[in-house]
């Protein structure tokens, strides 16, 4: 498979059909793992990382999930093709700023990827759409099983695997959901939720993982611990606590409907506005735009069948992808915000107005002119 044949179908995990799609875009399951007797990445000199990546890389590709996967060296691709893979959530952010001595390969439905030698030798991910962490680590924990039996894993008897970062000592795991919550945003009750959430020891970061910011209300919550408790328990766990934020979402939404409709629907009405006007728009400003329109398609305000072009859009409008569908060679910032009004201007055409019949908006008393 070739690069471009990898996007050509469009994200397999943002489908709208996954369980409690509605506020779960989807569901993440990574693996760290190294190699017995070989230096982790961050240590290892160039010789090192391509000895271990033709160690590892030809594995990978036999694996029968792997059959006609996307395979490739970083130093191969160009830093559009690598922002493009970092917006998809193939690969990490420090994954793209590697170069020789390390590689991806992304199976045909972008769901499986592999990183090779990005933090640790191996990074491997599954991602699912909606809430589907067990279904998620089944699919990585045979891929895993599989790839260990080839490969001589860096264990310890009492620690578990080893990795490069102490906090993924153990499982190696990291299990994450991505999801969207304007209820709570709206309701001012974010900032309470996501204390709960660190004081119970999960982690909530932003749209491309740590030390990125929350844009377009959409938040990653994950485990922090790896070290003394198995996958299937910390699973349980996160999945206890995701379905207890959907529900709190879902409570925020229909509080909104019955006490603030005005709040909802000039944020979904100024939203649609704005989106199917503007000549300039930053990525930013899209996002959280976009973000409404969502909730608007999931409270009834737009029809249904609308919900698969607003999920491409959020993906489609980021600054790598407007590169790549761009006829000229380098877009200045300022170019990439008209491309991207534009393109959300035309997809929004078919989009009927936000259909207000379903509440009642207060109106204020008015007195009579005489």
């Amino acid at each position: 498979m070739n690069f471009s044949s990898l996007f050509a179908s469009g994200a397999e995990w943002v489908r709208p059909d996954g369980p409690h799609h509605e506020i779960v875009i989807s569901s993440r399951i990574r693996l760290a793992r190294n190699l017995r007797g070989h230096p982790f990445p961050g240590w290892a000199k160039k010789n090192n990382r391509l000895q271990i990546l033709e160690l590892i890389k030809p594995e990978v590709e036999a694996l029968p999930e792997m059959e006609n996967a996307y395979s490739s060296y970083l130093q191969e691709l160009s830093p559009i093709e690598k922002q493009l893979l970092v917006e998809r959530h193939l690969i990490s952010r420090e994954h793209a700023a590697k170069g020789a001595g390390s590689a991806v390969v992304v199976n045909k439905k972008a769901s499986l990827s592999i990183m090779i030698n990005e933090e640790d030798h191996l990074r491997m991910q599954v991602l699912r759409p909606g809430l589907q962490l067990r279904s998620a680590f089944k699919a990585l924990d045979k891929v895993d099983t599989a790839l260990e039996a080839k490969l001589d894993y860096a264990f310890h008897s009492q620690l578990g695997y080893l990795t490069a970062c102490p906090t993924n000592v153990g499982t190696g795991m990291r299990a994450s959901a991505m999801i969207h919550l304007p209820g709570l945003v709206l309701s001012e009750q974010i900032n309470q939720v996501i204390q709960a959430i660190n004081k119970i020891g999960l982690a909530v970061r932003g749209l491309y993982g740590e030390g990125t910011e929350a844009m377009g209300n959409l938040f990653q919550i994950s485990n922090q611990i790896t070290l003394g408790e198995p996958e299937e328990e910390i699973i349980a766990e996160l999945n206890k606590v995701i379905e207890k934020i959907i529900e709190n979402e879902e409570n925020a939404r229909q509080v909104l409907l019955q006490k603030k409709p005005e709040t909802l629907m000039d944020n979904i009405g100024r939203g649609f506005g704005i989106l199917s006007h503007a000549y300039a728009m930053t990525s930013k400003e899209a996002l959280n735009l976009l973000s409404f329109l969502k909730l608007g398609v999931d409270l009834g305000f737009f029809p249904p069948e609308r919900q698969k072009e607003i999920d491409e859009l959020f993906i489609i409008t980021q600054p790598a992808h407007l590169q790549s569908n761009a006829s000229q060679q380098k877009l200045t910032p300022e170019e990439r915000d008209i491309l991207r009004a534009e393109i959300i201007r035309e997809k929004l055409k078919a989009f009927p107005p936000p259909n207000t019949s379903k509440i009642v908006l207060k109106r204020p008393p008015t007195e009579e002119i005489k």
